[in-house]
């Protein structure tokens, strides 16, 4: 399989109006600008979130094959308030941080971890670092509020340029009205510093773009709020590694079918899998409606190939949702002297969940989706 997710170790929200409350192990993530009764100036949420810098080594070193893309992936939970084109920004951390234990609004507030205020927690007397100019660090926004409890400078501070392909940050994606809330950001560069070790992995700052933070216009309240690494949904946050995989070197002796009319059968598939399996899927074809002919074997035996516009997904079995969509670099199917295949690393599925495999086949003309049930459960280990 090309596609392969590890899952974050830390995360938490930043809240500007609660600068010492730590939300570490809040089920939501939320970045946000609201204009509340409590203060005359826009309270701020940001949010942060870490990949074990292990785990992201193990892949590039011992998973992925030739050229790769790394990208942040994480399940809206709700969104308010975009009524109009708005750009989410990402940065990575500069600086370490504690994760906590708190939730939003705890009463009494807890601050053993990350806050708006500090990285650590509330009375370490460490603070966000202001940056350096001669280095290609910024500090966060830095506004005082009316009222001088809320007078905290903070907020997070990140790098803006990668020294990989000497990329200026941040990463972006934009949101309308109407558009998918769900974030898909690609974040090969940063992936490639951490791994190259020329900048600290401390993960990785979204945050609205600047014109929407702190600004006090009412009608500027866009509020997004993602499932995190605690929530008790099958959607957590991930960081999804993504390389071509793809052979196709077939035999001379096995035909390859174009026809709009095939029998798919997935082979080499138990039903279920432990999390830290890797399984390789092969695929029988032949015609659905063959074409009689006068043979001592039977026509249900002999193999065939699939065109090379062919892909597999993966989807949930309880929501339908797609886990992996199909796709024309990164699912391909392929081939050698036996038959069709693909590869699956299981530790990218959330465990005791059932799943289902569907087929694409593009023969030049149509394209069609063969879905025949192919279903296997991924189980703890």
């Amino acid at each position: 399989m090309a596609v392969y997710k590890i899952f974050p170790t830390k995360d938490a929200s930043l809240y500007s109006m609660f600068a010492t409350m730590n939300a570490g192990i809040d089920p939501i993530s939320q970045i946000s600008n609201l204009n509340l009764a409590l203060s005359s100036s826009p309270s701020v949420a940001r949010n942060l979130i870490y990949f074990d810098t292990a785990e992201i080594k193990d892949v590039l070193n011992n998973k992925k094959e030739g050229t790769w893309e790394a990208y942040l992936k994480s399940n809206i939970a709700t969104a308010q308030g975009i009524n109009e084109d708005s750009e989410l920004y990402i940065y990575p951390l500069a600086q370490d941080w504690n994760n906590g234990t708190g939730t939003y609004l705890d009463q009494p507030i807890t601050t053993d971890g990350a806050s708006w205020a500090t990285p650590a927690f509330d009375g370490s007397n460490v603070p966000w670092s202001q940056g350096n100019p001669t280095t290609p660090i910024t500090s966060s926004r830095t506004d005082s509020y009316t009222d001088p409890h809320y007078a905290v400078a903070g907020g997070g501070v990140w790098f803006t340029t990668s020294s990989y392909g000497a990329m200026s940050y941040p990463y972006t994606q934009s949101f309308s009205m109407r558009s998918d809330k769900d974030l898909d950001i690609r974040v090969t560069n940063t992936v490639h510093d951490w791994y190259s070790g020329s900048i600290g992995n401390y993960g990785l700052i979204m945050k609205w773009e600047e014109a929407i933070e702190f600004n006090p216009n009412k009608q500027i309240q866009p509020v997004l709020q993602y499932y995190s690494i605690d929530t008790n949904t099958i959607y957590p946050p991930s960081l999804e590694f993504r390389w071509d995989d793809y052979l196709y070197q077939t035999s001379s002796n096995i035909q390859v079918l174009s026809g709009s009319s095939l029998y798919i059968n997935l082979d080499e598939n138990p039903g279920i899998f432990y999390s830290e399996s890797i399984n390789r899927f092969r695929l029988n074809v032949r015609e659905e409606y063959p074409k009689r002919v006068f043979q001592t074997s039977s026509i249900y035996t002999t193999q065939h190939y699939l065109p090379t516009s062919s892909y597999y997904a993966i989807q949930d079995l309880d929501t339908n949702e797609y886990i992996v969509g199909f796709d024309k670099l990164y699912t391909k199917i392929s081939a050698d002297d036996k038959s069709n295949y693909f590869d699956i690393y299981m530790n990218g599925l959330e465990p005791e969940r059932y799943y289902k495999i569907l087929i694409q086949v593009d023969n030049g003309t149509s394209s069609k989706v063969y879905d025949n049930d192919y279903y296997f459960k991924v189980v703890n280990g």
